[in-house]
């Protein structure tokens, strides 16, 4: 009779017989399935990313769900509003007409000039002055399409909309000075003379040396570098920045003094009456309003205002820059030398100035009486 064999199983084998058994039932995605799990993530991340960076749509004045009209206005070629406010004496008897171009994050109530100069200044002289809220301020319609000529379109059509003459004056103060560029490129012909008043500066804009641009640019507070550098390079980025937690956007955005001079903190007492209507400046939005401002103010431009053309060549006008030499917003060195460029400015420095300089006692009638009688 046949016996039975008796195996010895080494206790290695038996460890190895373990692990593929282990191997053999643990869990494997089917094949493909991680990658498609990566797919749908990503799509997931970008379809969050694509909604954080859209701005909300805009509250139009006048809409159901938007703020309503309390301006005149006017109804501009493609059918934008802009609405205006006037100031001085009657147009029909005004000798010198003026076109008021506001500053960053601000309207047509923000008129400096119109609000205080002198009523005697205003009579003696016949001044007329209307400001207006640019696109997306106030109860002017946004302008999606805004550029940095389009503006100076505007300007044009509020003009002959209202009955200003062939030739009228402009006075901009801050991002509304950075327009009056614009008006000396594209609209010269209209223009009886130009104040601008501590005017923005695009440290992109084509001729300033490398290191006067570098320069100023690093005098900005670091979060307001960023601010801009986004506003440059990716500007559909822009609302995003200034508006989401992680990092600082914009100082000026926020409302910051920590780049205001000490003649600038004494002033701002003389802004308190803005509480009256600041609400008014954004209602419609922020993107198309101080964003839109920041994409075409610091944007790529057509042309760079240091190549204009003097457009008073037999002196039947004058163009004044004004800037404070303490500024801590816009930087005082490229005016310098935007002045020694185009040596037919009247180029005015402020010691002890800052940027809101218009706002001092007496500084508007110098303004006005400078712009109006030197040719």
């Amino acid at each position: 009779m046949a016996g039975g064999v008796n195996r010895k199983i080494s206790a290695a084998s038996a460890r190895a017989h373990t692990r593929r058994a282990k191997q053999n039932s643990s869990f494997q995605l089917p094949p493909g399935m991680f990658t498609k799990a990566l797919v749908a993530l990503f799509i997931g991340f970008s379809a969050w990313t694509y909604q954080a960076i859209q701005p909300p749509p805009s509250k139009i004045i006048g809409s159901p769900d938007g703020p309503p009209v309390t301006a005149p206005f006017i109804k501009l070629s493609d059918g934008r509003r802009l609405a205006y406010k006037e100031h001085g004496v009657p147009k029909e008897n005004a000798k010198h007409k003026i076109v008021f171009v506001h500053g960053f994050d601000s309207c047509r109530h923000d008129a400096v000039v119109a609000e205080t100069l002198s009523p005697e200044t205003v009579e003696d002289l016949g001044i007329y002055i209307v400001s207006f809220d640019r696109p997306g301020y106030g109860e002017s319609d946004p302008n999606p399409k805004r550029t940095v000529k389009s503006m100076a379109s505007d300007i044009e059509e509020l003009a002959d909309q209202l009955g200003l003459g062939h030739r009228f004056y402009v006075i901009g103060f801050s991002m509304g000075g950075q327009v009056l560029w614009s008006c000396l490129k594209y609209i010269p012909h209209r223009l009886a003379g130009a104040a601008i008043l501590a005017p923005v500066v695009n440290y992109w804009w084509a001729g300033f040396p490398a290191n006067l641009s570098t320069e100023a640019y690093s005098q900005q507070l670091q979060q307001d570098q960023w601010a801009l550098r986004v506003s440059h390079y990716t500007p559909w980025l822009t609302y995003f920045w200034n508006t989401q937690k992680w990092f600082p956007g914009s100082s000026v955005v926020a409302h910051s003094r920590d780049v205001l001079s000490d003649q600038d903190k004494e002033l701002m007492t003389k802004l308190e009456k803005r509480g009256t209507y600041v609400e008014q400046v954004r209602h419609q939005g922020e993107f198309e309003s101080i964003h839109r401002d920041m994409i075409v103010g610091f944007g790529t431009w057509e042309f760079t205002p240091l190549d204009l053309e003097n457009p008073f060549p037999n002196n039947e006008g004058s163009v004044h820059l004004w800037h404070g030499a303490d500024d801590g917003l816009v930087p005082v060195k490229p005016q310098r030398y935007i002045a020694q460029r185009l040596p037919w400015i009247h180029y005015h420095e402020l010691p002890g100035a800052g940027h809101l300089f218009p706002h001092a006692d007496g500084m508007c009638e110098n303004i006005v009486k400078a712009l109006l009688t030197e040719g």
